[in-house]
């Protein structure tokens, strides 16, 4: 049986995932009202920023002298891994102008072998023949999600080139957050990438925003944005993966997916034909082979 700390881990992790699925129906239902990406963007950064240091101020007070301050250097390289936070919401935000939430997740679950890619590269090592099997696994599986096979949708190019550099935009952002200033607090780690992302969203506000800006969405989507994207997610991730462990944690996390899917189904009322389904739980699949330690089990 799985111990109680690794329950409330898996809990912790699937409640961040869950809440990450929920995200771009959101973005999708405020286009619909007529806000722009740079509105979306600004208003969940900005909110997001203010509640993690209201966490910070609470942990802090809590506390008193026991919580590891982050040096001038963790500060940088934080902020810096953040800027590709700032890049993954600008590109999966405009991805979803343009294609379906449905497929728009998919895309973004291609981290799977960008990620084995990237750490080929850098580590300078061929990966093993169980994560080469799950990253076949999951091209099929997109070509399945997608439904190109059958040609019943029409991709706009667009979306589906904004979708893949969001996932490598997320494909650094993994890869940095599990190796940069890992003795400090989770709320200070998410604080400073936070504002690193926030440098990027505003620049892309000043760049692309050409008409006034709507405060109104403050009230509304940018609570919500924030929330379920910039408070929540990494906060309760943060805290589950300790718990859980780099593999389980991953494979809880994909509850992402089917989570954005359904709710692109339910809300936006996006058409998700069976293939499509199949394609999904085989990426899933996937991510459990490339986390599972099959010489251990």
């Amino acid at each position: 049986m799985l111990k109680n700390h690794t329950l409330k881990g898996v809990f912790l992790v699937a409640i961040g995932a869950t809440s990450y699925g929920m995200l771009a129906t959101f973005v999708k239902m405020a286009y619909s009202e007529g806000y722009t990406t740079a509105e979306v963007t600004i208003s969940q950064f900005i909110l997001g920023i203010l509640g993690i240091l209201i966490i910070n101020t609470l942990q802090k007070a809590k506390s008193q002298n026991e919580t590891i301050k982050a040096t001038s250097k963790n500060i940088f390289q934080l902020m810096l891994a953040g800027t590709s936070t700032g890049l993954t919401s600008v590109f999966y935000y405009m991805a979803v102008k343009y294609i379906p939430v449905s497929i728009a997740i998919v895309l973004l679950m291609q981290t799977v072998w960008i990620g084995l890619l990237l750490e080929m590269i850098l580590e300078k090592k061929i990966p093993s023949k169980q994560k080469i099997v799950a990253a076949v696994v999951v091209l099929i599986g997109t070509l399945l999600a997608t439904n190109v096979i059958q040609d019943e949708i029409e991709l706009d190019w667009r979306g589906v080139l904004l979708g893949m550099l969001a996932a490598c935009s997320f494909t650094t952002t993994m890869f940095t957050a599990n190796r940069v200033a890992l003795g400090i607090s989770s709320a200070q780690r998410s604080l400073y990438m936070l504002l690193g992302g926030a440098v990027v969203v505003a620049i892309f506000a000043l760049v692309t925003l050409n008409t006034s800006f709507h405060f109104e969405i403050f009230l509304k989507w940018g609570i919500i944005l924030s929330l379920f994207g910039t408070i929540i997610p990494p906060m309760l991730m943060n805290a589950g993966f300790p718990l859980t462990g780099i593999g389980l944690g991953s494979i809880v996390s994909a509850l992402e997916l089917p989570v954005s899917v359904l709710m692109a189904y339910f809300l936006l009322h996006e058409n998700v034909v069976f293939l499509q389904w199949i394609g999904i739980f085989l990426i899933i699949f996937a991510i459990i082979i490339m986390n599972v330690n099959l010489k251990k089990h």
